[in-house]
């Protein structure tokens, strides 16, 4: 369980940085750079503990895990940014563009073998 949590901390760190790194870029509002961070927050350990879970516990092939779980990561992140968001024009597009780019940026890492 160490490990979960030190990889907990990884993975959100470098989500939070990555995304909030694209959303200073596109957003203009201070509190929608900070609802990137609180939303991450929420999303990222839930998906983070379930994929843990189906991995020690499942013989499942993991992409079956990771997809519907980003999907849903997607999905509850651009209801939050519709819902929460002050100018935010796209929020479900604004969200499946900060979640390819952390994920990608995570694959691209880990295929890199730094982690």
């Amino acid at each position: 369980m160490d490990g979960f949590f030190a990889a907990l901390a990884v993975s959100l760190g470098l989500t939070a940085a990555l995304e909030a790194g694209l959303a200073c870029f596109v957003l203009r509002k201070p509190k929608d750079l900070l609802l990137t961070l609180l939303v991450n927050v929420l999303t990222n350990p839930a998906a983070m503990l379930l994929y843990w879970l189906a991995a020690e516990y499942t013989s499942w092939n993991l992409w079956l895990v990771k997809v519907p779980l980003e999907a849903a990561v997607l999905l509850t992140e651009g209801f939050c940014y519709r819902r929460y968001g002050q100018d935010i024009k796209r929020p479900f597009l604004f969200s499946a563009a900060a979640n390819a780019f952390s994920f990608g940026a995570g694959v691209l890492i880990q295929s890199m073998r730094w982690l």
